[in-house]
């Protein structure tokens, strides 16, 4: 069976999953994360080398400020757990999205775990926070006219290798497979760029339902697929 190279997940269902239980909302953050932990293991046991999970979107400051609080204080306490996750597993940990709306701390503690797990081996982890993909290509847009403003760049040196090389993901291979937890269809403003050719799974699962047999699902499921790139059949 072929194993997808980088996989993307949309972490969906948290709230819903707490309220079939009569629990808060919160409650199923809580064991959304310890999911996150349990996924990043089984996946780099299953060959995945690059994992990708939408933690916390640029649109979800919208949501009720107690909620928003109770997901930083969990964001607090998630980065010392996966800085021990990552010693113990070897992963390598970044951080993708808008950090400087972020508190102090957090974006240190984020630095402090980039720092110590940036030559780890093991599972390359990415975590989008505060991250959205407009807002993100928007960055980039900004970055490649500054450059052109300071005559570092001419407008016809921009390139889609360019331009990948400005946004966060640079440097990481684009999405062989997206997973969306809990059903719904839609990319809700996540990787627009980097999904380009990207296989789609969407299972009714809610995300702290999903464990090893779930992921392995989705891998079969992607192995059905007539993989092309750029229209043309993969060989």
């Amino acid at each position: 069976m072929e194993i997808p190279n980088h996989v993307a997940i949309i972490l969906d269902g948290n709230g819903r999953w707490a309220k079939s239980r009569n629990m808060p909302r919160n409650y199923g953050h809580v064991q959304g994360a310890k999911q996150v932990e349990l996924i990043c293991e089984k996946a780099y046991k299953m060959g995945i080398q690059y994992l990708t999970v939408y933690a916390f979107s640029t649109e979800n400051w919208s949501r009720p400020k107690e909620e928003v609080d109770a997901l930083m204080k969990l964001l607090r306490n998630y980065m010392k757990t996966c800085l021990k996750t990552a010693e113990k597993n070897r992963m390598c940990v970044r951080v993708i999205g808008d950090k400087s709306r972020l508190d102090a701390d957090i974006r240190e503690r984020i630095a402090e775990l980039e720092r110590a797990t940036a030559n780890n081996d093991g599972l390359h982890f990415q975590i989008a926070i505060n991250y959205g993909s407009r807002d993100e290509i928007r960055r980039a847009v900004r970055q490649i006219g500054e450059a052109i403003r300071q005559g570092a760049l001419q407008p016809e040196d921009i390139s889609e290798e360019l331009i990948a090389t400005h946004l966060d993901t640079r440097g990481i291979p684009e999405p062989d497979l997206l997973i969306r937890t809990c059903g719904e269809q839609r990319l809700s403003n996540f990787l627009l760029w980097q999904l380009a050719y990207t296989e789609f799974y969407v299972t009714p699962v809610a995300w702290p339902d999903f464990d090893e047999v779930e992921l392995g699902k989705a891998v079969e499921a992607y192995n059905t697929r007539d993989r092309r790139y750029g229209g043309v059949k993969e060989a």
